[in-house]
Formats: C-alpha cells, structure tokens, sequence
C-alpha cells in the first residue's frame, strides 16, 4: 500500500464521522432549506472542524446557493471538498530548506504527542532523500528523550550531538550546529523539551534555542515545527495557540492521523491558526511520516471508499 493508500485508510475513522454524516444528510433531503443547514453546521462542528472553520463554511456554502454553483443537496460535497482543499492550500506547505546548508529544524510540542519519534522519522526521511543529518537531543530533562533519539540516529546512521541529563539545551542546540558546520551536514533537527506546566520557563528555553542558531547561521532555525496529536482534536489548537505566543511557528506535524475521528483538525488548524500542517502521520512505521499534500487529503476525506 502506498502513501496515499495508507492515508485513505487511515481517515476511515475521520470519513465515518464526517464525509458519511453529509452523504446521510444529502440522502435524506430532497432540497437545500434551513434544516439542511443546521444539521450540516452540526455534522462539521462534530468531526473537530472548529467554530470558526464551520462558520467561514458555512458562509461559502451559502454564496455558492446564491451563485447556483450548489443548486442541490447532492452538489454540496464536491463543493465542501473544493473548498477544504482551497483553505489548506492558501498558504504554502512548502518544506523549507536553507539555500545554503545546514537547514536547521527545530521541533516543539508536549510529551506524549510523538515529538521524539517524529524526529526519527524526519531523519529517516532526509536519509533517503539523499541528505546528511544530524539529531541534536536538546530535550535535556529526560533521559529517555536522550536514548529514545540514540536509537532512531543508530537506525537512521544520523550522528546524535548530545550532553549529559539536565544540560543547557542551547548549549547542545550550538554544539549540533557547529558540528553541521564543520561536517558539512545538510540537516540539523533539534528536539525541545515539552513541559507545559513550566510554561514560561519552557518558553525562554525555546527562545533561547533560537537565538543560539541564528547567531550561527543566518536565518536558523528555518523551520520550527509544532508536533500535535491529531486524536486530541481541539485541544491540539489550544496547545498550538500557546506556543505560538511565545515563538513564530513555520508549520504543524500531525501525528496518529490514522487512529482517530478528528481528523477534521486539520482544516480547523489551518483556518484558524493560519499555520500550514507541513507533515503527517498515519501509522507507526519510519514511513508512516511525510510530507502534507492538502489535495491528497481533501481527496481522501471525501473520495470513495
């Protein structure tokens, strides 16, 4: 099974919830009226596409009744599947590399959303295509973070820049660029701590990391990469809006795609955050991660089982 395949199949929970809802609704009315659009804005605020997203929807939904380009219920989800595909795709989910290496890619998010495994899988990914990659484990409060990354760098055959438990964070953020530097690597991914119940601290740790590189290297980090877990639905946005008051986020990872009903969230990030999901999960695999294509997605969601 391809990557598209997988994909399909892991939106299955997420297509129940969301695309089957519609096609019950296109069924079981003859014409568009009121009715049908309160059962509608119900069925997209269920599936996690947030207040905000199923308002700006249900606003083109209307102008399209008005322009005739929805003259019926059965018109409504080539429409919405338009539609989602236009707003993921309104800004670039272009992955950005520096123009001269290293490219430098800081990685946030709390514990437990998969921060640490996605690393791996991000160096898994740059391997085959070719790059030279360094892992720097700058989550220096736990210990696990540090030999959880030693396996995916032996995996991969990335070299780890690491310091002892309880270490500056910025220091080894510094060491794994210099070590870039010097070897002419292609690819820095530094992973972060994700403790929010420190939140201020956690936040001037972040900070500080993006100083570091940026003193190194002009312009670093040049992606700085929120992981969420998609099965948190709403609440990945909350978590979302946090570290983005705190540091300018490039883009969003969005982990266990395939074992959820609110995959919905991806379009409510992107509505209402305006940060673009960059990569996707939809399994446990080294594989299992790649890069975001909206119009893969919106097709998925909404093509046929």
């Amino acid at each position: 099974m391809g990557f598209f395949g997988k994909l399909k199949a892991g939106l299955e929970k997420t297509r129940k919830n969301f695309t089957e809802k519609i096609e019950q609704l296109v069924v079981g009315y003859a014409t568009i009226d009121d009715e049908f659009l309160d059962d509608l804005e119900a069925v997209l605020l269920s599936a996690d596409v947030g207040v905000h997203t199923t308002a700006k929807l249900m606003t083109d939904i209307k102008k399209g009744i008005k322009s005739k380009d929805i003259n019926g219920p059965e018109d409504l989800k080539p429409f919405l599947q338009n539609k989602i595909s236009e707003m993921l795709t309104e800004d670039s989910n272009e992955i950005k590399l520096a123009a001269a290496p290293p490219t430098v890619i800081v990685v946030v998010g709390v514990n437990g959303v998969g921060k640490t495994t996605t690393i791996g899988k991000l160096g898994q990914y740059y391997k085959e295509q070719g790059y030279k990659v360094i892992l720097a484990a700058a989550d220096t409060f736990r210990a696990a973070a540090i030999d959880q990354l030693e396996i995916w760098g032996t995996r991969t055959g990335s070299e780890i820049i690491k310091h002892k438990e309880g270490s500056d964070p910025a220091a080894v953020a510094f060491d794994a660029v210099q070590s870039a530097r010097a070897k002419k690597a292609d690819i820095v991914i530094i992973d972060t701590a994700g403790r929010l119940h420190t939140k201020s601290n956690l936040m001037e740790e972040l900070k500080k990391i993006g100083r570091v590189t940026s003193r190194e290297i002009p312009d670093a980090p040049h992606e700085t990469l929120l992981v969420l877990d998609a099965t948190t639905g709403q609440n990945a946005i909350n978590q979302a809006k946090l570290f983005g008051e705190a540091i300018p986020l490039t883009g969003i990872v969005l982990t266990k795609l395939d074992g959820t009903a609110k995959g919905g969230v991806v379009i409510a990030i992107k509505s209402e955050l305006n940060v673009p999901v960059k990569w996707i999960g939809v399994g446990e695999g080294a594989g299992d991660l790649r890069p975001f294509v909206p119009q893969e997605f919106a097709e998925a969601l909404f093509g046929d089982k």
